[in-house]
């Protein structure tokens, strides 16, 4: 209980450090990041998390290509164009690229099975 008290006395103190240095600072460039919430970006991020959890379940299920894929690719689109709204360079690495193996996946399975 003790070493519990202590713990957020200490983490108190830091970040009460931390906010003076960002005043003294004075600067523009220093800002404390906050996730948007309630913007277009919001929304799309929370649509393409349950969408890809969608993809998740199907391919769970097992033998549900392509719809897996498309639920997947649906998905991480989403969260590429997210990653352009913040202008997040890892966000818009990671989805393009798993736009690409997703969507070779989906025209893999339409080529095979033409669906």
């Amino acid at each position: 209980m003790l070493n519990q008290q202590r713990i957020r006395n200490s983490m108190t103190e830091y970040k009460e450090k931390l906010n003076d240095k960002i005043k003294a600072l004075n600067s523009t460039r220093v800002f404390k990041k906050i996730t948007p919430k309630g913007d277009l970006s919001w929304y799309i991020k929370w649509s393409a998390s349950v969408i890809i959890l969608w993809g998740m379940v199907l391919t769970s299920v097992g033998g549900m290509e392509p719809y897996n894929l498309i639920f997947h690719f649906a998905g991480v689109t989403g969260w590429l164009v997210v990653g352009m709204l913040w202008h997040d360079r890892a966000l818009i690495f990671i989805n393009t690229a798993a736009m690409v193996i997703f969507g070779s996946g989906i025209l893999k399975v339409i080529l095979n099975n033409g669906v």
